[in-house]
């Protein structure tokens, strides 16, 4: 079970300010416009499979974006959209978290599902480590979401050897796989597709500090997705793509602040003056300094750590708190690492701007979008909501990705581009419902 403290004390801080949005098109006569959606396809990574609360599930993937949006293109000629669901038997998927209570601060207390998972086994796969298998799904496949899997990965042929979620989708077993995913999903005609590869060539690095992955680099970026696209318009096929959003303003990088930390650990200590982190200077050099708000401390720290005592050649001294005991670089992105996120970001999607263009494609800039409800929040249908865990109304338990009503949002925005780009009336859903 995990528990985060002094949460609470910060969703409470500061007042949110909204700004009202219209909720999409008003459409008097439904119509697809010039687009072609006989057969759609989804392509990306997490969000696109449905991933929430820190895992995938049967009602997580009914409440993929892809699936919203597709369900409101069948009322304007579109065609049926299938997904690799976990059965009704195996339905909790790969496990997920739960919320079972608060703490006496007020702080959240969070479980796992155990039960009724839609795990095979273990395999194995030599160099690439042990895998854990899900049940296989043998049907056909619109949605091809893989929770993990990066852009500089899709032409990676092992792929199905090292991501469960992709092997999953494979006829073949691992670790005996050799079928890419941009062969795997260009296999079989389409008419039209939506792409949000690229967040997990960011998304990992900011998870873990930036120490436990690398940022992609900007040209191998580009070029990869460039091919991406070309095979996924090789046939002239329309479709929308996805900016990345700004990681480091998701609940994940700004739910637990220095700030209110340091002002728990004080209540303790009141000689507490500073909280301490090993910060990137360069390269791979770290060194201890004190913490300021542009350093941000990621939701998987155990802020119970704070004040425990640490033997040290310096003798006996509280975590977090001296120079001598400060929280280890995994659990923080430092203000270099935000900004070296931020800048790959921006690169990033300076790319996926351009190449979109030039094929005439619909762009949702999630970039943008997000960063505006990170200022202003977001008005849909009166429902206030905003970027903060759990109050906020868009986030799941696990601080980066959607809850239902989170995709609910998204799948909107992907319609409002189609909209303009293909000149269609697809009626966007009513975000209150989910």
């Amino acid at each position: 079970m995990r528990n985060y403290p002094y949460l609470v004390t910060l969703l409470a801080m500061g007042t949110a300010i909204f700004t009202g949005c219209k909720s999409g098109v008003h459409c008097d006569t439904p119509s697809a416009g010039s687009a072609n959606l006989s057969r759609v396809i989804a392509v990306g990574s997490s969000f696109t499979a449905g991933y929430m609360d820190g895992g995938l599930y049967r009602n997580s993937q009914l409440n993929s974006y892809p699936n919203i949006i597709a369900s409101q293109m069948q009322k304007v000629g579109g065609g049926r959209f299938l997904q690799p669901l976990f059965t009704p038997e195996q339905a909790n998927g790969s496990g997920y978290l739960i919320l079972t209570g608060y703490n006496n601060d007020g702080s959240p207390q969070l479980d796992r599902v155990k039960t009724n998972l839609a795990v095979r086994g273990y395999v194995s796969a030599s160099c690439f480590g042990e895998l854990r298998l899900f049940t296989k799904f043998t049907g056909e496949i619109n949605n091809y979401g893989v929770p993990g899997i990066k852009l500089k990965e899709i032409t990676y042929k092992p792929y199905g050897n090292v991501n469960g979620f992709f092997e999953r989708m494979l006829p073949g077993q691992a670790p005996g796989n050799m079928t890419s995913y941009l062969d795997f999903i260009t296999a079989k005609p389409f008419t039209f597709f939506t792409n949000w590869l690229g967040t997990n060539d960011v998304l990992p690095y900011a998870k873990s500090g930036g120490a436990g992955d690398q940022l992609t680099d900007e040209g191998v970026f580009e070029q990869l997705y460039g091919l991406a696209i070309n095979r996924l318009t090789a046939a002239d096929q329309q479709g929308t793509v996805a900016t990345i959003p700004d990681f480091t303003t998701f609940p994940f990088c700004n739910t637990i602040t220095v700030g209110a930390v340091l002002a728990q650990a004080k209540k303790v200590d009141p000689k507490a003056k500073a909280l301490y982190i090993n910060a990137k200077d360069s390269g791979t050099t770290y060194s201890s300094r004190p913490a300021t708000a542009k350093d941000l401390i990621i939701l998987d720290f155990n802020t119970h750590e704070i004040g425990k005592p640490v033997f040290t050649e310096h003798g006996t001294l509280p975590y977090g708190l001296t120079i001598y005991t400060p929280i280890e670089h995994e659990y923080v992105l430092d203000e270099n690492e935000v900004f070296n996120c931020q800048n790959y970001i921006k690169s990033y999607n300076n790319s996926i701007r351009a190449i979109a263009e030039a094929k005439g494609l619909a762009v949702f800039d999630a970039y943008s979008f997000f960063n505006k409800i990170m200022v202003k929040g977001l008005v849909v249908s009166g429902l206030k909501l905003n970027l903060k865990l759990i109050k906020g109304g868009i986030f799941s338990l696990d601080g980066v990705n959607f809850n239902s009503r989170g995709y609910a949002v998204v799948a909107n925005e992907f319609i409002k581009a189609i909209n303009r780009q293909y000149k269609a009336c697809i009626p966007t859903v009513n975000v209150v419902a989910y």
